[in-house]
């Protein structure tokens, strides 16, 4: 079987681009054809989409390959799966798309986006996303059905990240350094943490896991969110996780049973919840059990590899 993805990225420390190439490891391993598709872009921030979109379709026009199956892995990338000749075409999204242009942008462009989001969700033959709660709110914003597809934790890749001593101060951030993700709130609070923050925000992946596996927490301040993949990295490495209670955090962070959840925005309760934590050993190691346990049963790609072999063979 021939796949072709699509992503603005395929590396970085989280988000889209290697969760897809993380599937396309996998599915090489048992046998497919997955092809990479890189599109440049102009590195703007309001010409980033933009740019992606507009030269991802003029490589998708000249493409003359027919696919088995295109698969696209947010809504910019649609415009560029329209272009290919497939069988069938999937659209992954990891969060709903205009409100995370009006937290980026302005509400004027949101709006322009919602009146169109729909018909580019149309593209597609099937709709997947990590999220419950995004599968849930497409539902009753667009009516649209998403397929539930979580993103699997690869335990393999863990074994290269050496063991290494708990710094009993330190505090991890892992993503990018951006208004959604919180990282300013976290910052204005930083001199009151009764530890150091290590922001691991444009590292090498294996750097960063042993950074947070040196860390007492994890900490997740977002505004908004789907699913995070360092919560579920941090799960396996043991490590607890303070995260804001936004979109997809309280699939994965069950209060004061897998961590402790905050509300968004908040820096006073951020604060408390950090030094609290801490302070408190038998919390954090109850806390990282728990979600050791939680991740093996829910997350692995035993558990879910049929569902995504599923997806491109049905």
């Amino acid at each position: 079987m021939n796949i072709l993805f699509i992503s603005p990225t395929y590396s970085g420390a989280g988000g889209i681009g290697p969760h897809a190439f993380r599937v396309a490891e996998k599915l090489r391993e048992i046998g497919y054809n997955v092809e990479l598709m890189h599109v440049p872009h102009i590195p703007i921030k309001n010409l980033k989409n933009l740019s992606f979109s507009l030269f991802g379709t003029i490589k998708g026009i000249s493409n003359k390959k027919t696919y088995d199956v295109v698969h696209a892995w947010n809504l910019p990338s649609a415009f560029i799966m329209k272009r290919i000749k497939s069988k069938k075409k999937i659209l992954s999204v990891h969060g709903v798309y205009s409100k995370q242009v009006e937290m980026l942008h302005s509400k004027i462009t949101s709006g322009i986006v919602s009146s169109q989001e729909s018909q580019i969700l149309d593209w597609a033959d099937v709709l997947t996303t990590d999220s419950k709660a995004v599968q849930s709110e497409y539902k009753k914003k667009l009516g649209k059905d998403f397929e539930y597809l979580p993103a699997p934790l690869d335990k393999t890749k863990f074994e290269k990240i050496p063991n290494v001593e708990r710094n009993p101060k330190q505090i991890a951030y892992v993503g990018r350094d951006s208004f959604e993700k919180g990282t300013d709130i976290l910052r204005k609070i930083e001199s009151k943490i009764n530890g150091t923050v290590k922001f691991c925000t444009d590292l090498p992946w294996d750097e960063t896991m042993k950074i947070l596996k040196a860390s007492q927490m994890l900490v997740v301040p977002s505004r908004t969110e789907s699913i995070p993949q360092v919560i579920k990295e941090a799960f396996y490495l043991k490590v607890p996780v303070i995260a804001t209670n936004v979109g997809g955090n309280p699939e994965l962070v069950v209060h004061q049973e897998t961590g402790i959840l905050v509300p968004p925005e908040d820096p006073e309760k951020l604060t408390i919840a950090i030094n609290n934590l801490l302070d408190n050993e038998e919390s954090r190691r109850n806390f990282a059990d728990n979600a050791f346990e939680f991740i093996n049963k829910n997350f692995s790609w035993d558990v879910l590899l049929e569902k995504y072999t599923n997806l491109y063979e049905s």
